[in-house]
């Protein structure tokens, strides 16, 4: 059907407009809700453009593309030096990421639901709900973060032990770098969850400044504190943990004055407190517990997934973590659209415009797609020397490259699956993706891993065949979810 003359003026109108910052979702009417549940279609929504659909995505994805990418290659940075104190080093280091991703997961998965809920308020039109919203989450983050950092900290050294560490100078190392870490805990949660409510209503830019001055101040104090310079004392790998920390100190401040200046819709003022309302603690919760259980779940089968690769010696675990570093910066992209998935997601179902969830679910995957392939084009013919920026052991380096072939073939399903799950949470169909988890992380990596290593003796290429079927299943199985259309129904009260 051919448009009217006044559609092309509208839509002229809009594209100037969407340039100057507004979304093309704020230019149409809200929607209504409609019964049953349609499969998700590749058709535009009237009078809009592929055009200013990708426009607002990118706005929303490259300030957290620049933001994770960075803060992911600061990461590197800091096992690179520490790498220079050798191997144990990078496994000290190594060991205590999970635990303590372990005692993220609850405030992790409340931020799933704040972001969910401060996104729908923001395409309802609702800014004081989306505000209340900021502070009940930053409530629960502040009770839950405290406990865990508690927790984290007085079972440092039996967490570091629980997940391999093979000889006395590991598990010291791992122990303090835990142990600091778990100390500010409770300051890097609140900033995380106000990330989490500013993605929410599409504000990434000031995500983006904060934490990257964050990493700025972490290097600085790396080179500071890890070999001893300039006066400074040596400390290793706990000059590594307190760089971490200092930089997240800054990055609260930081965060923390812009919210309370409120120039980017959210405004936390401390006058209007923090009492508890059961009404939003209680969507938070319906959309954040099933988050909660696959992040559990998540952590779990990674731990059991990393005590079977530590079980190869201190050398292949080395290798192990120098990869999974790698990897980890592949995830930069996917989780940045997956950003704009879950605001644009979001806003559109607050403002009862399924249509407009699909269309920028469908392009963001798209956008996800090109960049993935040439990330997965760099790691095959690369490997070797990305590898070898890390430590000069031969031996790490030829298997470390070996490795990256097969990050390289999982890019492009890696990245779907990625932003079709944000797309997923921002409609709040958490149940999904933690069934999904469950299934694949917990279950899946972990026994092929097992198998792989320990009955065809296929050693560390085996625990990385065994992350590649995860990464696979996980993959087709959000992608089925999502192409049901199931989500586009999901009801908050």
């Amino acid at each position: 059907m051919a448009k009217s003359e006044t559609d092309y003026s509208i839509q002229a109108e809009q594209e100037v407009e969407t340039k100057q910052g507004r979304l093309a979702l704020d230019f149409v009417e809200p929607g209504t809700d409609q019964e049953g549940v349609e499969r998700v279609s590749q058709e535009l929504p009237q009078g809009i453009t592929s055009k200013m659909l990708y426009s607002d995505i990118v706005r929303i994805a490259w300030p957290s593309l620049v933001e994770l990418t960075l803060t992911q290659l600061t990461s590197m940075v800091d096992l690179m030096m520490v790498g220079g104190l050798g191997p144990w080093a990078i496994t000290a280091v190594g060991l205590s990421v999970q635990p303590r991703f372990l005692s993220m997961t609850m405030f992790i998965a409340m931020n799933v639901g704040a972001t969910a809920m401060v996104a729908r308020y923001r395409g309802a039109g609702k800014p004081e709900k989306a505000n209340e919203i900021l502070r009940q989450a930053l409530l629960l983050t502040l009770i839950t973060s405290v406990l865990c950092g508690l927790a984290g900290y007085v079972y440092a050294e039996k967490l570091i032990q629980f997940m391999g560490a093979s000889d006395a100078e590991t598990l010291a190392g791992g122990t303090i770098y835990l142990q600091i870490q778990m100390l500010t805990l409770p300051i890097f949660a609140l900033t995380s969850t106000i990330t989490a409510t500013l993605r929410g209503v599409g504000h990434t830019r000031v995500a983006m400044t904060y934490n990257l001055v964050a990493n700025l101040v972490n290097v600085v104090f790396n080179y500071l504190l890890i070999n001893g310079h300039y006066g400074f004392p040596r400390l290793e790998v706990a000059g590594a943990s307190l760089a971490t920390s200092i930089g997240q100190v800054v990055a609260f401040l930081m965060a923390m004055g812009a919210v309370m200046r409120g120039k980017h819709y959210l405004h936390l003022r401390l006058r209007d407190g923090f009492k508890p309302i059961p009404h939003h603690l209680y969507n938070i919760f319906n959309i954040g517990v099933p988050s909660m259980f696959e992040q559990l779940a998540m952590r779990t089968g990674a731990i059991i997934y990393v005590r079977t690769v530590a079980t190869l010696g201190t050398l292949a675990y080395a290798t192990h973590q120098v990869g999974m570093n790698i990897q980890a910066l592949s995830f930069m992209t996917g989780q940045a659209f997956a950003v704009s998935a879950t605001s644009l997601v979001g806003q559109s179902l607050g403002k009862k415009r399924s249509d407009f969830a699909q269309s920028y679910s469908n392009h963001t995957r798209r956008l996800g797609l090109v960049i993935s392939v040439i990330l997965g084009i760099t790691f095959f013919f690369f490997g070797r020397q990305i590898v070898s920026l890390y430590t000069d052991d031969q031996t790490i380096i030829e298997q470390g490259a070996r490795i990256l072939k097969l990050v390289a073939l999982i890019q492009p399903a890696q990245s779907s699956q990625f932003i079709l799950a944000g797309a997923l949470r921002g409609a709040g169909d958490t149940r999904a993706t933690a069934v999904v988890t469950f299934l694949t992380v917990l279950l899946v990596r972990p026994s092929l891993a097992i198998l792989t290593i320990n009955a065809f003796g296929w050693g560390l290429d085996g625990a990385w065949i065994a992350l590649v079927c995860d990464q696979l299943l996980r993959s087709g199985l959000i992608l089925l979810r999502y192409r049901s259309g199931k989500w586009k129904k999901t009801r908050i009260k």
